[in-house]
């Protein structure tokens, strides 16, 4: 199972990627001779900050749930085998879910400031 949550995340960075480097220019055709006006600078560049929030966002994002999900699989798995130890495995566990949400919202105010910032 491990297996296939690592090759689906790869996927989707592979895909993220690809989208990044092949979206796109905007270009406007002013007459039929193929005559174009290239997007100005400033456009661009918030653009190109939407796109980097973006996805900063999506990949953290789905990083973050794909972790929580397995924290929590492995918590339960580990709360079956031995039910003695549910207490310290809860605690645990709600201490790794916290460290990944941290990581989720320190992204998010990365993207804020990718677009509010820079």
């Amino acid at each position: 199972m491990n297996r296939i949550v690592v090759r689906i995340a790869a996927a989707l960075m592979l895909a993220l990627a690809i989208a990044a480097l092949v979206r796109p220019r905007a270009v406007y055709a002013s007459d039929a001779a193929d005559a174009a006006v290239v997007m100005s600078d400033e456009a661009s560049n918030i653009h190109n900050k939407a796109w980097a929030a973006g996805i900063t966002i999506a990949v953290v994002a789905a990083a973050g749930a794909i972790s929580m999900g397995l924290v929590i699989w492995k918590s339960v798995e580990g709360i079956a085998r031995q039910p003695e130890a549910e207490g310290k495995i809860r605690t645990t566990m709600m201490l790794g879910l916290v460290f990944v949400e941290t990581a989720i919202i320190y992204a998010l105010i990365m993207a804020i400031l990718i677009i509010f910032v820079l």
